[in-house]
């Protein structure tokens, strides 16, 4: 692992692409190393330190497919099962069909789903900020995200292509508390958090906007300007309407994240064991391994460059990558970005976290390309 060059990356981070405070944490081998650039807290200065909690925003999406493939090597489902086996109903509304929809379309983004997180629901509260302070401490109830989902109609038919979609996990995480009786939070604690002794990975509540000390104050610029109609902003114009990158940014620490897929907290440490586990195999059985990592290419979807998904988890290409299998994790939204990456045996892992949200693809590239050493090449 290049540390110097991880290093430059993060200062760079900090510098040019103007993030207040970035980690990266390196497991390689027995040989761990941790990198920290700019804040923590604008206002005390605090610096950026190991273990301190975020949210891991899309993250949690691995943890809901790796307990349902859990259940479906015990027997309790297949991962092939017709939503409507267990959620009767509940996507037979605006075009979707329940029967011809599967758990493995939604873990996979292929159900047909329109892009969730660009609902209406979500951008007229969040997407400038005045209506963000407004309505930064809303609760989404399940019956919200479950209208949510099925508020536009279908991008797509059932497998013919992938398009990122929130509500698939809505759903996800639904069939997982019908099927055992538990919460959703329990089944992660008894799956997850135990079997992998993870010390400070945690399912937030609904109705928190906390978190366990420490934690990085977390700030945005994802903002379009104030008093901006959203219904006359598209795929063309949108840039158009983005508030003045000059403007110092927004605390936005304090926010509800109910509408997160799993709504996990977690750190880097527990990151790296977590996705460790996944991309080798030591958490679930052969099978349900193999089925994780069965993918398909992302490529025409206007998501992460160079990726293929599998359940709930992303791929680079290995012909982007020269051959090397790097999988991995990550999410954002305002104020938090969270990306952990493995090689396939578990034994290198980098977990990348910034209060900021993923303002440029670049500072993820750089550091994966100086940790992993390898270059991305189309």
């Amino acid at each position: 692992m290049n540390n110097t060059e991880i290093q430059r990356a993060l200062d760079w981070a900090v510098a040019e692409v103007g993030i207040p405070g970035i980690v990266a944490h390196v497991k390689d081998g027995d040989q761990t190393w941790f990198g920290t650039a700019g804040v923590s807290d604008l206002k005390t200065g605090a610096p950026r330190r190991r273990g301190e909690h975020a949210q891991i925003g899309s993250g949690g999406k691995s943890v809901m497919a790796a307990i349902l493939l859990g259940l479906e090597a015990e027997g309790k489902l297949s991962i092939d099962d017709p939503v409507n086996r267990w959620l009767p109903g509940v996507l037979n509304v605006n075009g979707y069909d329940g029967d011809t929809i599967t758990i493995r379309h939604l873990l996979q983004n292929t159900a047909g789903l329109f892009a969730t997180g660009l609902a209406p629901e979500i951008a007229h509260r969040f997407a400038t900020r005045a209506s963000f302070l407004k309505h930064r401490h809303h609760e989404f109830t399940t019956d919200d995200l479950f209208a949510m989902t099925v508020s536009q109609p279908p991008v797509g038919q059932p497998g013919e292509r992938f398009l990122y979609a929130n509500g698939g996990f809505y759903l996800a995480e639904a069939m997982i508390e019908k099927i055992t009786g538990n919460s959703f939070a329990e089944e992660v604690e008894k799956r997850v958090i135990r079997p992998l002794r993870l010390r400070d990975t945690y399912v937030r509540p609904d109705n928190d906007t906390t978190y366990r000390d420490p934690h990085p104050r977390g700030y945005s610029r994802q903002f379009y300007k104030d008093g901006t109609d959203l219904n006359a902003v598209d795929g063309e114009n949108w840039a158009s309407f983005l508030e003045d990158p000059d403007l110092e940014p927004l605390d936005v620490t304090e926010f509800n994240t109910s509408w997160v897929p799993g709504n996990i907290v977690s750190t880097t440490d527990d990151m790296i064991r977590m996705v460790g586990a996944l991309a080798s195999g030591k958490l679930l059985p052969a099978e349900q391994h193999r089925e994780m990592w069965t993918t398909v290419t992302t490529e025409g979807s206007n998501w992460l460059p160079y990726t293929r998904y599998g359940l709930g988890l992303f791929e680079f290409d290995p012909d982007v990558t020269g051959g090397r299998r790097l999988r991995g994790v990550g999410g954002s939204f305002w104020g938090a970005m969270f990306f952990t990456v493995s090689t396939e045996d578990g034994e290198h892992v980098i977990s990348v976290q910034s209060n900021f949200e993923l303002a440029s693809w670049e500072v993820l590239q750089r550091i994966f390309e100086a940790g992993f050493g390898v270059t991305f090449t189309p």
